[in-house]
């Protein structure tokens, strides 16, 4: 089985996926909160236009969840935000 690290929370991941669809199917929904008003963000557009989707991964910050390949062994870090479960609103 991949799996990948997501705030110390091990993620089981799929061949094909991206990093926003791991972290969408395994319940996290958002990873990081807006400059002003400290929103919580995730997936929003889901292919790379929108930014909303922005985590650090293997150290690298400002990657774009919904266009980075996941691959097994990586480290993905939220941006300023704790993980929210599916369905809460909390960030």
């Amino acid at each position: 089985m991949n799996e990948l690290t997501f705030d110390g929370r091990t993620v089981s991941i799929e061949p094909g996926q991206t990093v926003g669809a791991a972290l969408a199917a395994a319940g996290v929904t958002s990873w990081r909160t807006t400059r002003k008003q400290g929103k919580p963000r995730g997936l929003f557009c889901g292919i790379g236009v929108c930014f909303d989707c922005l985590l650090t991964v293997d150290g690298e910050a400002n990657q774009r969840a919904c266009l980075v390949p996941a691959r097994d062994g990586m480290t993905l870090e939220s941006d300023g935000c704790p993980v929210a479960e599916a369905g809460t609103d909390e960030c």
